[in-house]
């Protein structure tokens, strides 16, 4: 339990499940009696388009990581403005909602909410509790449909959902206490995550050293004439990666086809997966009948994967693959065919080569940056012996390893900063703790901070999962309840 915070002294039976008991002196409303529903068209389409992002709630789509397409015309999408709660119907389950601070248009599949008059101080408490974890169940249950990824949340069965109310003093008090709380946390993680891209520097120029110049101090050099490998030793060869393995990429089975996916025993991997850098494990399979009929890649144990679309961090990114498995559409495999070159070592110069990756990714003057098939196999790489390969991995493997200890801990260190943070919020808008003599305490410089524009901005830095109404993944992992 955090410092100065306590339970309430007393409570009483909410009646719902996921809320459990509150406080005595807390009301339990339903959501119409609070939010009344508001459809605005837009006439030109003209205003800024929003969208909802599961880190960030709903925020300019410029600002956003959104590689799918684009509507031709807004025109009739829905206006909202600061202070709406903001609802993407499909996704409501799972973090596709917030309170705006923006004035804009949004998908026509959205619910718009605006609180009616009694209630408009509550706008940032109605931002935490609808995001939060509890909450969230409930938002699953009310939300109906076949499969996860498609379940609908209407607008009759929001506003039927129980909200629980501290009296308006309190709920001032609760939101005070969680804007400090998340400035102190943001800030614990932003200085773990400069640390994370220091280390990642580092790293990055001891394998970029080694595969370009080798272990030896003074070996002869020569001109590699290919920018990012500069000079390279002089025994060592220039090749294209297409010269020296296969290379192709996958592609998603219909989610519609339970003969697909149902007791699927083959491992499918998605663009993800290269962030584990040895990949050892799959959470989605796929049966004999998809990897014939989708025609879908049978790639081996040893192959290197290497992410090729998306905004985030894993286009351009490099990772071994330790087990026989099939991929998407949105990763490329790199397949050694000849004994001249170790998967180790191809997975380094890949590794190696990830900013040159992302370079060549964003050339083609696409709106959406994507690395093709060819584009690896033209791109080249330097060959040194095998047994100056192995030496090179085995050295890597040793200088890295600190980095690699140092790197998992402090990743483990922002999960943990993440899981309190949602844990504190969770209880803290359900009134399992009672924060109003903490918040008394705290200083004045503590309002400046709204989470509405902050409220999960804790990833930086990180892949963010952008909620369009109609822009369905068809990559994300989909459960059938």
């Amino acid at each position: 339990m955090p410092p100065g915070v306590d339970s309430y002294s007393a409570y009483q039976t909410s009646g719902v499940e996921w809320l459990g008991d509150v406080p005595t002196h807390w009301e339990i409303r339903r959501g119409k009696a609070l939010f009344q529903s508001i459809d605005v068209r837009s006439h030109t389409g003209r205003e800024e388009l929003l969208t909802v992002s599961a880190e960030r709630g709903v925020v300019p789509r410029k600002s956003a990581s959104v590689t799918m397409f684009r509507a031709e015309s807004y025109v009739g999408y829905k206006l909202c403005w600061p202070g709406d709660l903001v609802i993407n119907s499909l996704w409501a389950w799972a973090h596709g909602l917030g309170v705006s601070r923006h004035h804009g248009i949004v998908s026509s599949a959205y619910g718009v909410y605006r609180l009616r008059s009694k209630f408009k101080s509550y706008t940032r408490l109605i931002h935490h509790l609808v995001r939060s974890i509890p909450f969230q169940w409930e938002l699953q249950v009310r939300s109906k449909g076949i499969w996860l990824s498609r379940l609908q949340l209407t607008d009759e069965a929001f506003l039927g959902a129980p909200i629980p109310l501290p009296p308006p003093a309190e709920q001032a008090a609760i939101v005070r206490y969680l804007d400090h709380a998340d400035d102190r946390i943001r800030r614990y993680i932003s200085g773990k995550e400069r640390l994370i891209a220091l280390l990642e520097e580092q790293k990055q120029a001891m394998i970029h050293q080694a595969v370009t110049r080798g272990l030896a101090p003074n070996v002869p050099l020569k001109r590699s004439g290919v920018d990012w490998l500069g000079d390279v030793p002089e025994h060592w060869e220039v090749r294209r990666v297409g010269h020296l393995s296969k290379v192709g990429n996958g592609s998603t089975p219909s989610r519609g086809n339970a003969a697909y996916w149902s007791d699927g025993t083959h491992p499918w991997l998605n663009s993800s997966s290269v962030n584990q850098g040895t990949i050892t494990r799959a959470d989605q399979f796929v049966t004999d009948l998809a990897l014939r009929e989708c025609h879908l890649p049978r790639v081996r144990s040893g192959s290197v994967l290497v992410g090729i679309t998306g905004q985030g961090r894993t286009r351009g990114m490099a990772a071994v693959l330790s087990m026989d498995a099939t991929i998407n559409q949105h990763v490329a495999y790199v397949t050694p065919t000849t004994a001249r070159v170790s998967s180790n070592y191809l997975h380094l110069c890949l590794t190696a080569a990830y900013s040159e990756l992302r370079a060549i990714s964003g050339a083609s003057g696409s709106t959406k940056a994507a690395l093709t098939c060819q584009d690896i196999k033209r791109f080249r790489v330097v060959l040194p012996p095998l047994s100056e390969q192995a030496a090179i991995a085995r050295y890597l493997d040793e200088t890295t390893a600190t980095i690699d200890t140092t790197l998992a801990y402090t990743r483990r260190q922002i999960e943990l900063l993440r899981e309190y943070r949602t844990r504190l919020i969770a209880d803290v808008v359900t009134g399992k703790l009672d924060v109003r003599a903490a918040a008394a305490r705290l200083p004045e410089a503590a309002d400046d901070q709204d989470p509405i524009e902050q409220g999960g901005s804790l990833a930086d830095g990180l892949d963010e999962e952008i909620y369009d109404a109609e822009e369905v993944p068809t990559t994300a992992g989909e459960v059938r309840i």
